[in-house]
């Protein structure tokens, strides 16, 4: 395997690239900018989270937590335990991908009219 970089070591970015991406902001920076200014983040953040509600994924996670709280025992369930747990289990399923196409048009829409 040589050759091969340990994934989760990466180099400390130079000076030179932090001042580059200070100059020449991602797009992903670029629409972020945009979201935020406009106050359309925040509006896409109350439909995710009234979304999520309608759809019961709110209260999936919030079942698998009592769960898996009960089953460790409510004193010794860590905060970073529960979200292992949950995360992979959060974000598969048929109502998170809906979600997530509505949402990813709604973000498009907001691009496309703003350009």
């Amino acid at each position: 395997m040589l050759g091969r970089r340990n994934a989760s070591i990466q180099p400390h970015p130079t000076p030179d690239a932090e001042m580059e991406r200070e100059i020449h902001p991602t797009l992903q920076q670029i629409v972020n900018l945009k979201l935020v200014e406009s106050g359309e983040k925040e509006r896409l953040k109350e439909l995710l989270v009234e979304r999520l509600v309608e759809c019961g994924w709110k209260d999936e996670m919030k079942a698998l937590c009592r769960e898996f709280a009960k089953k460790k025992g409510r004193d010794t369930v860590t905060v970073h335990e529960l979200v292992k747990v949950i995360t992979p289990k959060g974000r598969g399923g048929f109502c998170t991908d809906s979600v997530r196409a509505e949402m990813l048009q709604r973000i498009r829409s907001f691009l496309a009219s703003t350009t």
